[in-house]
């Protein structure tokens, strides 16, 4: 009885240094479970560069996320994608294209083969940010928000394949989920980007 006290102690006790919660903090980080409801604006993701980027700056701009991949396909939507940039982004207006390799393995490039190969085939001017996980219990937090009633408040959704399109308002409500095939310049997207 005396041992299993002395453990119990033992075990409180590490709970309780730091190094133990910081350990705790990381695995509820990396859980898969999805988080409880959060903002939109509270969300950040890496560039394609190796920046930060803050959502809080996206506050007041309709939002397009779209994760993309460079050997699939559905990649000469790029070309829509940009398309729809030039028409409509700007202040009111932004894309964000993250890179995945979640299917068919067909983004295994690094973040600067990426860079170059938007740039060189597409003219990409809109805001490439670096790899992520697209699963909405195990990916990148900003695709457990999007995936996750929970979180966004709205709805559950899945991402498919490469080229799904998540359309975000001006409020950080999330307002649709839409699949690969549909074209970047789609009237159910430039309607949103327009802000109609």
């Amino acid at each position: 009885m005396k041992k299993i006290i002395l453990l119990s102690a033992l075990i409180a006790a590490a709970c309780s240094a730091p190094e133990a919660n910081q350990y705790t903090a990381a695995l509820a980080l990396n859980s898969s479970t999805p988080m409880e409801s959060t903002s939109f604006y509270d969300l950040s993701a890496t560039t394609i560069d190796g920046d930060i980027y803050d959502f809080s700056q996206l506050k007041g701009k309709r939002i397009l996320i779209v994760n993309t991949a460079s050997k699939c396909g559905y990649t000469p939507q790029y070309e829509g994608l940009q398309e729809l940039h030039t028409a409509y982004g700007g202040e009111d207006f932004v894309i964000l294209g993250f890179p995945s390799n979640d299917f068919g393995f067909q983004e295994p490039g690094s973040e600067q083969k990426i860079a170059d190969f938007c740039q060189k085939n597409y003219g990409v001017s809109f805001q490439m940010m670096s790899k992520v996980k697209t699963s909405g219990r195990s990916g990148h937090s900003v695709y457990q928000w999007l995936c996750n009633q929970m979180q966004n408040g709205v709805s559950d959704a899945s991402v498919s394949w490469n080229f799904n399109k998540f359309l975000i308002d001006e409020n950080g409500t999330w307002v649709a989920h839409h699949a690969s095939r549909v074209d970047p310049m789609s009237s159910e997207i430039t309607s949103f980007a327009r802000g109609k």
